[in-house]
């Protein structure tokens, strides 16, 4: 005997469209779920990792891409999620592969067989899986990328498939657009931040630096030497006076006084080495402190005598550069502090003038 089967189709119609209903809501509840992830994603890499999957549990896809539109010119597939390697990494020319044709039509394409259609690259499909695929452009204006699904079976992509799909394209373009914006706005405020750590830079160099020579002055040096007691370095002090600065000042005025102080400077810091201290104390009082040095304080007398020498007979000046110096070395192991050797070695220094003084008279 023979069974037949009768089915009645005023029951089947509407079953499938509960079915279809229910479906389509599950996958806008889904898709309201990717809208809150997506909107805290703060860079690229954040937004591919949600849409590749999402892409998949909106259609029930055996795999997803996100391609990038690289210059205009490429297909950059950037991720993927997919049940075996499709093209992650791959950059491939637009005219050449159908996420390029999506983004140069501004409209998706549904293919229930790749084999059967001439937009596909047949030979890079076969090593995959591949063979149902639909393809919606991200940003139907200009787009800027392609979300691709795949089956490993033909399949025929449901309307309601294309619909999530474009409306996650829609939203992942939002989300781009978002990353640009913070980028910007991250930009804006690290370019803020540093002006305002250069210009917080620049009045602390100021408050440490003479201003006429360039010199650490008198707080700056404090600050320095004493950091170097601290260390209990041994060092070398030497205080200088620069001779006749009244007298030049009274004949030729402050410019030329201005002159004098600078080239003494010029001396000082080209006598010593970069990780020496050298500081205008105030006046026309210099101080030089030679960290763990390596000469002791007749040498170095002798080597500012010289090149002031130097520079007196390389360049005329109406005036004649002349300093004198107090030197006092200064061992690790000291328990005084940074004001009893300035005061020793200015000592020194006002011994040595009072005695140029008498040797002239």
């Amino acid at each position: 005997m023979v069974s037949v089967v009768v089915v009645d189709e005023s029951l089947a119609a509407p079953q499938a469209a509960a079915a279809g209903e229910l479906r389509y809501r599950l996958g806008m509840e889904r898709l309201l779920k990717a809208v809150q992830e997506l909107s805290l994603a703060r860079d690229l890499d954040a937004v591919q990792r949600i849409v590749r999957s999402v892409a998949r549990e909106l259609t029930g896809a055996d795999g997803a891409t996100f391609v990038l539109n690289d210059g205009g010119d490429f297909c950059h597939y950037a991720d993927e999620d997919a049940i075996a390697p499709l093209w992650k990494g791959h950059r491939f020319p637009q005219q050449n592969c159908i996420s390029g044709w999506v983004m140069r039509n501004r409209q998706p394409a549904v293919i229930p067989d790749i084999y059967q259609d001439e937009r596909i690259p047949h030979a890079a499909y076969r090593p995959t899986f591949v063979k149902s695929m639909v393809m919606v452009p991200i940003r139907t204006i200009d787009p800027v990328g392609a979300i691709g699904n795949y089956w490993a079976q033909e399949h025929q992509p449901t309307a309601t498939d294309v619909t999530l799909l474009q409306a996650l394209a829609d939203v992942t373009s939002v989300a781009m657009e978002n990353i640009s914006v913070y980028a910007e706005l991250e930009d804006r405020v690290r370019m803020r931040t540093e002006e305002l750590v250069r210009a917080h830079d620049e009045i602390q160099l100021r408050a440490i630096t003479d201003d006429l020579t360039g010199l650490l002055n008198r707080r700056g040096f404090y600050e320095v030497a004493q950091a170097a007691l601290g260390a209990h370095l041994p060092v070398l002090i030497a205080y200088i006076d620069a001779d006749g600065l009244k007298q030049v000042n009274d004949r030729l005025g402050h410019a030329a006084g201005d002159a004098m102080l600078t080239d003494l400077a010029d001396v000082l810091r080209s006598s010593v080495r970069a990780s020496d201290i050298v500081a205008r104390m105030g006046g026309d009082e210099f101080c030089v402190m030679m960290i763990e040095p390596e000469i002791d304080g007749d040498t170095l007398r002798a080597r500012l005598v010289n090149r002031i020498d130097s520079r007196n007979a390389t360049a005329a000046r109406d005036y004649r550069l002349s300093a004198s110096v107090g030197c006092i070395a200064v061992g690790a192991t000291t328990t005084d502090d940074l004001d009893h050797w300035l005061v020793e070695a200015d000592r020194r220094m006002y011994a040595e003038k009072a005695a140029r003084r008498m040797q002239r008279h």
